[in-house]
């Protein structure tokens, strides 16, 4: 086995000391430029790694965040870190990415893993499972900064950073509204996750802000998966009145509604129409392509991080603004233009 290059093997190979060959990897001011450049080289040549877990103990830092996601499976999601790991990099931090698989007692296990693992920060989302968010507090309370990106809870007095989920929800229906639909069902997710809830409070408002009358008959109680978007389907045809146009909570949800709305031959604009939310990776590439929400995902990520890195710099667990919010963009495809059909 080859042996561990050290610092003593540095400072022989160059005459120098071992707390001189530190202080040059560690870019202290008063090493010279040509020793730091020296002794660079001479680590790279020699493979030497630096002892991170020793470092950290002299610091008080890790320069390591946890990414706690719900799942991996929407492109959303690997967007998003796209966007965080662009900023940590830059930074000098490295990330460890835990998925919770949308199930509470794995998000819990996910925040003590962080604890344990002394990360400098936290980035979370919040499992759909999740009701009660105290484990955020305990990273809190021990002295980790906790920033929460998409699905937030605005009671745990967390910094956050979101898309105007109302706006989206909103912006989603009132497009559909003026394509000619009149009778436009949703597709909700569980309400007690605020993003969830936002967009249905946008769909209540286009039809309010637009006089059309709101329905409770075309709201189904789903979720964030096709499964959920098929039983809609076959829930919705079911009524007397049918919808015409259906605005799915999320992109997943909306793929179901088109995968049974081809099941039963429905044409697509034409008969009914269909908006997701999300902008995942999928919807451009299936047919008929699905208009949807672009949430911002990269924008988010690196939103989240610098907040995060502003309260680890300060060493203020209370950083102030304590909400980002991005603006939704309404991304249209085929999938609910039925005025060009017409």
């Amino acid at each position: 086995m080859k042996r561990r290059i050290t610092l003593q093997d540095i400072a022989l190979d160059l005459n120098l000391t071992p707390a001189t060959v530190s202080r040059a990897l560690n870019n202290h001011p008063e090493i010279s430029d040509k020793t730091k450049r020296m002794v660079e080289e001479t680590a790279s040549r020699l493979d030497y790694n630096r002892n991170k877990i020793a470092s950290s103990l002299r610091s008080g830092k890790t320069h390591v965040i946890g990414v706690l996601i719900p799942t991996a499976e929407p492109a959303f999601f690997g967007s998003v870190i796209h966007g965080i790991t662009n900023m940590a990099n830059h930074n000098g931090y490295d990330v460890i990415i835990y998925q919770s698989n949308e199930s509470y007692d794995y998000e819990v296990k996910g925040i003590k893993a962080f604890i344990s693992a002394r990360v400098d920060g936290i980035l979370a989302s919040i499992s759909k499972d999740t009701i009660d968010c105290s484990h955020f507090l305990r990273a809190k309370r021990n002295g980790i900064p906790v920033v929460l990106f998409d699905r937030v809870n605005n009671d745990l007095d967390i910094p956050s950073v979101t898309v105007d989920d109302y706006q989206g929800g909103f912006l989603a229906t009132e497009h559909l509204i003026r394509q000619g639909y009149k009778r436009i069902a949703h597709v909700s997710g569980p309400q007690h996750i605020k993003a969830f809830y936002d967009r249905l409070k946008g769909y209540r408002g286009a039809l309010q802000a637009n006089g059309v009358a709101y329905d409770p008959s075309l709201v189904f109680a789903g979720d964030i998966c096709i499964e959920a978007g098929k039983r809609a389907v076959e829930s919705f045809v079911s009524l007397p009145n049918p919808p015409d146009a259906i605005f799915a909570v999320e992109d997943f949800a909306a793929l179901g509604v088109i995968k049974k709305l081809k099941e039963l031959e429905v044409k697509m604009p034409e008969e009914i129409g269909v908006f997701g939310f999300c902008n995942d990776l999928f919807s451009e590439h299936i047919t008929p392509g699905l208009s949807t929400i672009d949430q911002q995902t990269v924008l988010m990520g690196q939103e989240a991080f610098k907040m995060m890195l502003n309260m680890i710099d300060t060493n203020d667990l209370k950083y102030q603004p304590t909400n980002v919010i991005l603006n939704p963009v309404p991304v249209i495809r085929e999938s609910s233009l039925r005025s060009r059909k017409a």
